[in-house]
């Protein structure tokens, strides 16, 4: 069985964050694996190379120490160059969609459709050193969106931005809502925990057990929090979780919502729930603001949640809902003791520097 010593996997974590060659850090990566007990074939398809390579590595390892593992041999002669025209052909085809059947480009499969048509005798190092050269990584992706800085983009956005700017006020608290799915996975083994000098390990296998939800509310300018867990996310649950707000802060004389527009965000969720006249009521008793589409980033509630994602639920499998409920509760209970205020600084006259739109847009209205 594969394992590091104790100074040893202190060195591969440390070369994992610090390190400054890509091909160290993804050497430091399969040690990293192997020791926690990932079979070769499972190391090869997390980190998209090929079970000769990760054999390499380890038996590196095993015969040389970490230095023989991590570090090339010098070699000897020169490296084959390719000139300006062959590279820029290499990275068009980068560049473009990958051929039927594949998600995305590999070295593999770049070498594939180059050797014998672009150029012949080109090897995946070459090719690896001309993608770094233009700083290209096609095996990554990631998801972005631009807003839309229409006058409705923007209205919303300063409006909620206006109330951020406000001095904390107990009779018209500012409270942020929210909500995470959570997926529910079993251990199919029970994990070896830590002990001196190895850290724990988690069987590779797991069982799916569906998906729960848990909706947040944050009052940023005070610390206070408040998590609930839920099966689903339907405008039923919606609209007893705002009830439960609601009766928390009774003593205000309105309770300013933020929250993004989710379909079951809306009084007919309320009115659905507990009839026309309370649902109504309760509804009233919010003064509502949407943020804009793709908008998301303006409400707290996403700061909250990314609190509880890293501290509460982290890397660890949760089983089933009682095992979640149980986890959020002892969260909630200890943030809310803390008080943890979130520091929000993006003021409106940021929005207007960052997005440039001064000139743009009349904001006489806004």
């Amino acid at each position: 069985m594969f394992e590091l010593t104790g100074a040893d996997q202190f060195f591969v974590q440390e070369v994992i964050k610090k390190g400054v060659s890509a091909r160290e850090i993804s050497r430091a990566h399969v040690l990293n694996l192997r020791n926690k007990g990932y079979t070769i074939i499972e190391v090869a398809d997390i980190l998209d190379i090929t079970p000769r390579t990760v054999i390499n590595i380890t038996n590196n390892y095993e015969k040389g120490g970490i230095e023989k593992a991590l570090k090339d041999d010098p070699r000897p002669g020169r490296p084959i160059k390719f000139d300006d025209r062959v590279k820029s052909k290499i990275i068009a085809l980068v560049c473009s969609d990958p051929p039927e059947g594949f998600d995305r480009w590999t070295l593999e499969l770049i070498k594939e459709k180059t050797d014998g048509h672009i150029v012949e005798g080109i090897s995946k190092e070459s090719i690896r050193i001309i993608l770094q050269e233009h700083d290209l990584k096609p095996w990554q992706q990631k998801m972005w969106c631009i807003p839309k800085l229409d006058e409705e983009y923007i209205r919303r956005m300063e409006d909620i931005l206006d109330i951020y700017e406000k001095q904390y006020d107990e009779k018209k608290p500012v409270i942020c809502v929210d909500e995470k799915p959570v997926c529910l996975h079993e251990d199919k083994r029970d994990p070896i925990q830590a002990k001196p000098g190895k850290i724990k390990k988690v069987d590779y296998e797991y069982g799916r057990n569906g998906t729960a939800n848990v909706f947040c509310a944050v009052e940023p300018l005070q610390g206070q929090y408040k998590l609930q867990v839920t099966e689903r996310k339907t405008r039923n649950d919606f609209a007893k979780f705002l009830a439960s707000i609601e009766r928390q802060y009774q003593n205000a004389e309105k309770i300013v919502l933020v929250m993004d527009n989710y379909v079951t965000h809306f009084q007919e969720s309320l009115i659905n729930f507990y009839g026309e006249e309370k649902g109504l009521a309760l509804w009233n008793r919010f003064e509502v603001h949407y943020t804009p589409k793709h908008g998301s980033w303006l409400d707290q509630a996403e700061i909250a949640i990314g609190m509880y994602n890293r501290q509460c639920l982290g890397n660890t499998r949760i089983p089933d809902i009682e095992t979640l409920n149980k986890k959020t509760k002892a969260w909630e209970k200890i943030i809310k003791k803390k008080k943890v205020v979130i520091q929000w600084k993006f003021t409106k006259e940021k929005a207007r520097e960052k997005f440039n739109y001064g000139e743009k847009i009349n904001l006489s209205k806004h």
